[in-house]
């Protein structure tokens, strides 16, 4: 029985199919991007990058899927280790910080790009890439009550006054209601070429469609 056996039920062979070959390039490794390329990876992708340079520290551990023994490794290389032991799914780790001189570098051969940066500088960077590519690029952030899933043709990059992102309260809820919406909207987009915005707020668990 495949490991993606009720997924399959649900999606059908043939989104299967495109899911397991299609190239997606995560940026960032942290609360939101550890668990989007964990639920991808469950779901049936098959061809992950993930960059962050980061290492994990032991507040991350509350948020994202790592271990008090990972303490101190990059986020990236364990995440990678993770899910290879987990399903076999052999995610590409670059453990750089990415700026606007290396995009072309260590985003070269994306076919779509999630971006879950923690700072502005990398963010644009991300998204002047996509756009001068035309590659599909979702952008997915958090603050302590909300979170937003926008792509990048109606995306605006945050101002870097707040881009001290690690220090504000947030809820591990949050956080998976984000990386769920986020990888429902990633496999839509695949299957249908549909492309949906999405804002979610915690304390009254709603999920609304954003027209942008």
């Amino acid at each position: 029985m495949s490991i993606f056996f009720h997924e399959q039920l649900y999606r059908t062979n043939a989104v299967m199919t495109k899911l397991k070959n299609y190239p997606v390039t995560i940026c960032g490794a942290g609360a939101l991007g550890a668990n989007i390329a964990e639920n991808l990876a469950r779901s049936g992708f098959d061809k992950l990058t993930v960059i962050d340079r980061d290492r994990i520290e032991e507040r991350n551990l509350s948020t994202q899927p790592y271990y008090r023994s990972d303490v101190g490794a990059f986020k990236a290389k364990i995440l990678a280790n993770n899910l290879y032991r987990a399903i076999g799914t052999k995610v590409d780790a670059k453990t750089k910080e990415l700026t606007p001189a290396n995009t072309t570098q260590l985003l070269k051969d994306s076919q779509l790009i999630v971006d879950v940066f923690d700072n502005s500088v990398a963010r644009q960077a991300v998204k002047d890439y996509a756009d001068q590519l035309s590659i599909p690029c979702l952008h997915a952030g958090l603050s302590p009550d909300y979170a937003e899933v926008i792509w990048n043709d109606v995306y605006r990059v945050p101002s870097e006054v707040n881009d001290d992102v690690c220090d504000y309260p947030l809820a591990r809820n949050l956080v998976i209601l984000a990386v769920a919406v986020a990888c429902e909207a990633i496999v839509s987009f695949i299957a249908t070429a549909e492309q949906r915005n999405f804002s979610i707020t915690q304390k009254d668990l709603t999920v609304q469609s954003l027209f942008l």
